[in-house]
């Protein structure tokens, strides 16, 4: 069985207790980095042995725990903080898997995506979840004029070197939207931010910006 376990955002507490049972019977867990898993893992004192899981070693790895998977082996998947197979190389592994009729299940937990839609208070009957926006700011410019133009609430994530070029494009493009931002989600200093994005941009240039930022439109 190839396990897709969700692991916290940010609070520790915020895992199931199955997820924990999964964690200390398989056989190895595929992390994204190692080094931040073991602080989940060290927390709640699990010895399973871990294995890395990145987006350079995807190819090679996801062939070594297909095999293990075959030999009839348990392997839990996660990611650095969340669900596996988001914006992460977990969607490698699980593809390969189902594609070779290995049993595959999930253990729900914590999200970014949905917790911050729950959060923002816009209509979340039908959304659009769009991930990180293109780096280059034209190519960036681009995507953000179709989601302005979109009749459904959008979700994208932004890092902190990026958010202040972010809200800018966003401001420049449609000065009047109302969008909410929200930083270190389940974390000490989690704080969502509502309005335009000219005022949203006047607060956090008071401080660097720090941390992992979702942007709802």
């Amino acid at each position: 069985m190839l396990y897709i376990v969700a692991t916290p955002i940010g609070n520790l507490g915020d895992i199931s207790f199955r997820a924990l049972e999964v964690l200390k019977g398989v056989k190895v867990i595929a992390c994204e980095d190692t080094r931040r898993t073991s602080i989940l893992l060290n927390h709640y004192g699990i010895k399973t042995p871990t294995t890395s899981f990145f987006q350079h070693n995807r190819i090679t790895k996801a062939k070594y725990l297909l095999r293990l998977l075959q030999e009839g082996q348990d392997i839990a998947l996660v990611s650095d903080a969340g669900m596996p197979g988001l914006l992460d190389p977990g969607y490698n592994i699980i593809n390969l898997a189902v594609k070779n009729k290995i049993a595959v299940t999930v253990i729900p937990g914590a999200t970014a995506l949905i917790n911050a839609l729950v959060i923002s208070g816009k209509p979340a009957h039908k959304f659009i979840f769009e991930g990180f926006l293109p780096p280059r700011k034209g190519a960036r410019q681009n995507r953000l004029k179709e989601i302005l133009k979109a009749k459904y609430t959008t979700v994208l994530y932004e890092s902190c070197h990026r958010i202040l070029a972010t809200l800018e494009d966003i401001h420049s493009l449609k000065p009047d939207k109302e969008i909410v931002v929200i930083r270190e989600l389940t974390k000490k200093f989690e704080e969502a931010k509502r309005g335009s994005a000219a005022s949203i941009l006047q607060e956090l240039k008071k401080q660097k910006p720090r941390g992992e930022f979702v942007v709802v439109v």
